[in-house]
């Protein structure tokens, strides 16, 4: 949200209280007063201020001159001189009820300033003599609260190593809310090609060169920018799903595009279960795209501005949006949510929390499906000025956000995150191409990622049909199955566990998916079983699900269940435990709804090596289920 219209809202409920006849009897200066009134209301500040000036000439003791005088100072981003005409104004009344309107416009501009001292002790003045105004007692104990929080974390570096964007970046007037693809290539931002507040924005794009440089942002596509104003966008983990603003003359809602080849498709709106009556922007993505984070001043909220939270149905709609609720949501203002690819770290802004005053960014982590208390994430990343954005890489170790640089300037700057305020489950990303093993043609697959701790399904995507590409995002240390469908091929899984290493490097698996031809072979990869015995671990369940289906799906091809070993121990022994592992297969399949007449089973012992017995891990390799097409 654009900061000066933030100052001129809470201003609107400060000069009811100075609405009685004016101080001075110089009619000069009256005069001059009532035109600078005309310029002010236009935004024409730089007029209004010369001509108060004039006024204050006229009568140096013009109360309501200095106050005009201040809140235009304010509305024009001169907070020092603000304070400073209040101050004067204030000076020159006796009276309680008009000293409890500085002391409240105060208050807040020393907090805006990084003068805590100050602004508590106006606003402690306010608290003495207003009793009855339960919004403004409300807004000044947040206040005070923020006053005594920066008193009590002044001087504070939490670690943060804050640099800005180079001018190949930063290359017009103002950019703002970037957002990141999850193998940290590809900068998606807005850019405002004026300073005024409705110049028109458009969303852009910067890529990492070979040496990982940023290069030249680019229009992100001609089918996405408009002749309206394309505000804040989110991208899914892949580069593939945008979600992102666009400002009208009926308002701002949410649209999304889809990504083909190199070309985004024609956007959408996202409809009456996203987009309401009011105001929706800002949103955030989850990394999967079935997750939808963002802003509205909607009915029903907790606050002003809250965030609000819709995912995708099993038939790929947009569910009615449900508020965030606390402790997220304050009865204030709460902006900017970015949810991280590990789908449990969520940041965003927040006026209405102990911070350091205006907009802070705050973290908070999902335990057993709530979100718990927020974490003001420290100086100097935080100070005395509205911090909008955050949006932080995969690893968590950096963060990508913008940040206004007076008179309508912003910047975008990338900072490393200390080490304690990261987050504790950093994602990876699992990335290739689909194809056909025959024609080496693109594939359009389904890609799905389980948790073999949990059996839950974290991420289902499909590869692109264009050039087969993929992504998809490991959030975090676990233990994971990896299966690759598409009608008309033999599926294809893998298997690997996160659970002891870091996720430090991207996973590149590019796949070849052989038509349903007799003979064609996979390996189940994620089938498990208790040492040297034939029951079936319950981490197999995922895959085992997924092949049945893959059965049920293709109801007349018959298959082989086939059981594999090393070359360790005794061969008959070998051959039995192979056979055994092979029958508790076709028995899951066969509880599944299989006929028996699609399933053969066999045990080959240690006959068929992939690779020599040389190795523990090329003898992992060859224990194994193999899934066989006979006809």
């Amino acid at each position: 949200m654009n900061k000066s219209f933030l100052l001129i809202f809470i201003l609107c409920g400060i000069t009811v209280g100075l609405a009685q006849p004016l101080s001075t009897k110089n009619k000069k200066a009256i005069d001059l007063y009532i035109e600078a009134d005309n310029f002010r209301v236009r935004g024409q500040f730089d007029q209004a201020i010369k001509l108060l000036k004039q006024a204050i000439d006229k009568d140096k003791k013009f109360e309501e001159a200095y106050y005009r005088l201040a809140t235009t100072y304010r509305n024009s981003g001169d907070i020092k001189s603000s304070s400073e005409s209040f101050e004067k104004a204030l000076a020159l009344t006796p009276y309680p009820l008009k000293q409890k309107v500085y002391n409240f416009s105060l208050g807040d501009n020393y907090i805006r300033q990084g003068l805590y001292e100050k602004a508590k002790t106006n606003l402690e003045k306010f608290l003495a003599i207003e009793k009855t105004d339960k919004a403004k007692i409300d807004q000044v104990l947040l206040w005070k609260s923020q006053a005594e929080y920066g008193l009590a974390h002044q001087g504070e570096n939490a670690g943060y190593k804050i640099k800005v964007l180079n001018d190949t970046v930063n290359k017009y007037p103002m950019q703002y809310f970037p957002c990141i693809t999850a193998d940290g290539l590809n900068l998606i931002f807005t850019v405002r090609y004026g300073h005024a507040h409705n110049d028109n924005e458009d969303i852009f794009i910067s890529k990492k060169d070979d040496r990982g440089r940023w290069k030249a942002p680019l229009p992100l596509s001609e089918n996405i920018n408009s002749d309206y104003r394309e505000g804040a966008s989110s991208i899914s983990a892949d580069g593939r799903h945008l979600i992102f603003t666009i400002c009208g003359p009926r308002g701002c809602d949410l649209y999304e595009s889809e990504k083909e080849g190199d070309v985004w498709k024609k956007p959408k709106n996202l409809g009456p279960a996203v987009n309401g009556s009011g105001w929706e922007a800002q949103p955030s993505l989850s990394a999967d795209g079935n997750e939808l984070y963002f802003v509205s001043d909607r009915k029903g909220g907790v606050g002003g501005y809250d965030i609000w939270f819709s995912k995708k149905d099993s038939t790929g709609a947009w569910t009615k949006a449900v508020n965030v609720g606390k402790p997220v949501n304050t009865k204030f203002d709460e902006m900017a949510p970015y949810i991280h690819v590990n789908n449990k770290n969520l940041y965003f802004a927040s006026n209405g929390m102990p911070g350091f005053g205006g907009f802070d960014i705050y973290s908070s982590e999902k335990s057993n499906g709530q979100w718990l208390s927020p974490e003001n994430l420290g100086a100097p990343l935080n100070d005395y000025e509205d911090q909008y954005s955050f949006a932080v890489s995969s690893d968590g170790s950096r963060a990508y956000y913008s940040r206004e640089e007076g008179g309508n300037h912003s910047k975008i700057y990338q900072t490393e995150i200390p080490k304690n305020l990261q987050v504790r489950s950093r994602g990876n990303v699992v990335q290739g191409v689909v194809i056909n093993s025959q024609t080496k043609a693109a594939l359009q697959a389904q890609v799905e990622l389980f948790d073999l701790k949990t059996g839950e399904r974290i991420s289902v995507v499909t590869s692109d049909s264009i050039n087969g590409r993929y992504l998809v995002v490991v959030p975090g240390k676990s233990e994971y199955a990896f299966h690759v469908s598409e009608p008309g091929y033999l599926f294809f899984s893998q298997h690997f566990n996160y659970e002891e290493k870091d996720l430090d490097q991207p996973l590149v698996i590019d796949i070849a998916l052989q038509p349903i031809t007799k003979n064609a072979v996979t390996v189940l990869n994620n089938i498990f079983f208790e040492f040297n015995k034939s029951d079936i671990n319950q981490r197999s369940y995922p895959e085992l699900d997924e092949v049945a289906k893959f059965l049920k799906e293709n109801p007349k091809i018959k298959v082989e269940i086939s059981g594999h070993t090393d070359n360790v121990g005794v061969e008959n022994y070998n051959q039995q435990l192979s056979l055994k592992r092979a029958q508790s297969v076709v028995n899951y399949f066969l509880s599944k709804g299989i006929t028996a007449t699609q399933l053969t089973q066999i045990g080959y012992g240690s006959k068929k090596p992939i690779k020599p017995n040389d190795t523990e891990e090329n003898r992992q390799v060859n224990r194994r289920i193999e899934f066989k097409i006979l006809e």
